[in-house]
């Protein structure tokens, strides 16, 4: 199933709006999958929602990333806030906006790259392909965060543990 990822700056565009999952308790972009019927678009807007509370509007089509071994798709938007509030679900433990200078240890690695791409205001639609998780990336993060990767384990064969 292909998904959909939304990238949503504040006015300035200094900062960017990030979820906490509960299974995997990573700071990521808001986004899921595309449901039957569904427009990519559509699915973006509920998305944010869903996650967030805010209900936005898509700006733009960022980028298509293709996985290289699933094939699936990625397909990122810019979105404005239109109304809400912040607010969690089951989904998200946490919302918030953090300085775009101030990512690199807090956010998902391959969100911050699909964010410098948001922020280049490019009009042509981004479409490359992505690796995803790499064992090495696994490794890495042994090391920093053990409690995430062996959540991120769990969640890939099928428990999920929200907190």
């Amino acid at each position: 199933m292909d998904g959909v990822i939304g990238i949503v700056f504040n006015d300035r565009r200094d900062q960017i709006l990030l979820v906490k999952r509960r299974d995997v308790p990573v700071w990521v972009l808001p986004g899921g999958g595309i449901e039957k019927g569904e427009t990519p678009e559509k699915a973006i807007v509920r998305e944010v929602f869903e996650e967030t509370g805010y209900k936005t509007g898509v700006l733009r089509k960022v980028a298509e990333y293709t996985h290289t071994k699933s094939g699936r798709k990625s397909l990122v938007y810019e979105c404005e806030i239109l109304s809400g509030k912040a607010r969690t679900s089951d989904e998200s433990k946490a919302v918030r906006f953090f300085s775009i200078g101030h990512l690199q240890d807090k956010i998902y690695p391959l969100h911050s790259g699909w964010i410098q791409d948001g922020l280049t205001n490019q009009k042509k639609v981004i479409r490359a392909s992505y690796v995803g998780v790499t064992s090495a990336m696994l490794l890495r993060q042994l090391f920093s965060h053990p409690v995430v990767v062996f959540r991120y384990l769990l969640v890939k064969i099928g428990l999920r543990i929200n907190t």
